[in-house]
């Protein structure tokens, strides 16, 4: 079975108890064949639910959603035959080695870890070398690319990667992306959920999600594109009382922290010397003024303050 999307979700939804707090609040997407597509959001923002409603793991509770033209709801045995899913928690077995998890998951799925080693081979080699060391044993990274080996050992058609890099170290994240580019490129579609927001720019759409509602979704590129005003990063000796001096200053559009610099927009141009001696009123040195290109987090923070 196949439609013109790896992924196509329509008006999907989902509430947890009895005081019905919703989740998912009627998400449509789609995902093309062959894609990275990120859901990118905050913890708690219905990412989690979403894969695994994809997933068959969650019954939706309305609305339709396909994977590689196989019902969720009706086709979970073809689907589950087809996908590879790995969960944000180590899901994996911590008392089996490395090669037992791997071998048990190929087994489960009625192939041989031989079979599909070309698509694991780059992954594995760097784990290789520990593969009779306990699972349970392993630093965070080589647990994430044990978990992304087992997940590709039967050939999935769509691989679902839910917050994958959370807790691992910037080293290990740089590298797993490194590893999805390289499966994008033997036709693997790509699901990744991600906090991150500097791993939003490595995909090739990506959806940002908050409180179970989709806000966006576009290229990385599009929507750095579409912040609408001008930027500027503004720093000072004190970055609180900075903060505040700033949402006080009448031609102020918008000022929030961002690292060591406080991200603002202005109701009309900025005159420097101006704001410069408005900030030295107020108790402030070291004042540097300089233009900012926006990031997706920037669009983001944008959106939800619309």
């Amino acid at each position: 079975m196949s439609g013109p999307f790896a992924i196509e979700v329509n008006q999907l939804r989902k509430t947890y108890g009895k005081e019905q707090l919703v989740a998912v609040d009627d998400v449509s997407f789609h995902v093309n064949k062959g894609e990275l597509f990120g859901l990118i959001g905050p913890d708690g923002a219905g990412k989690t639910s979403i894969f695994r409603m994809l997933s068959t793991l969650l019954l939706p509770e309305k609305g339709t959603a396909t994977v590689d033209g196989y019902d969720v709801v009706a086709d979970y045995k073809q689907i589950r035959e087809t996908i590879g899913y790995m969960p944000g928690k180590f899901s994996l077995y911590p008392d089996l080695t490395i090669e037992e998890n791997l071998r048990f998951f190929a087994t489960v799925f009625g192939t041989t870890i031989a079979q599909n080693y070309h698509l694991i081979e780059d992954i594995y080699v760097q784990i290789e070398p520990f593969k009779n060391r306990r699972a349970g044993k392993l630093s965070g990274g080589m647990k994430q690319k044990l978990a992304l080996c087992c997940a590709l050992i039967h050939k999935p058609t769509v691989l679902f990667l839910d917050e994958p890099t959370t807790g691992v170290d910037p080293v290990s994240r740089k590298e797993f992306w490194e590893m999805l580019k390289r499966l994008k490129e033997q036709n693997i579609t790509i699901l990744v959920s991600t906090p991150y927001m500097d791993e939003a720019a490595l995909c090739d759409r990506i959806a940002l999600i908050q409180n179970g509602k989709i806000l966006s979704i576009n290229t990385p590129q599009n929507m750095i594109e579409q912040y609408p005003e001008r930027l500027f990063a503004i720093k000072a000796d004190q970055m609180y009382k900075l903060i505040k001096a700033l949402r006080e200053y009448p031609e102020v559009m918008d000022c929030y922290a961002f690292g060591e610099y406080a991200h603002v927009s202005f109701k009309g141009a900025l005159q420097e010397i101006k704001l410069k001696a408005y900030l030295e009123t107020k108790g402030l040195v070291q004042i540097e003024i300089k233009p900012a290109a926006p990031t997706i987090e920037d669009y983001f923070i944008k959106l939800l303050k619309n």
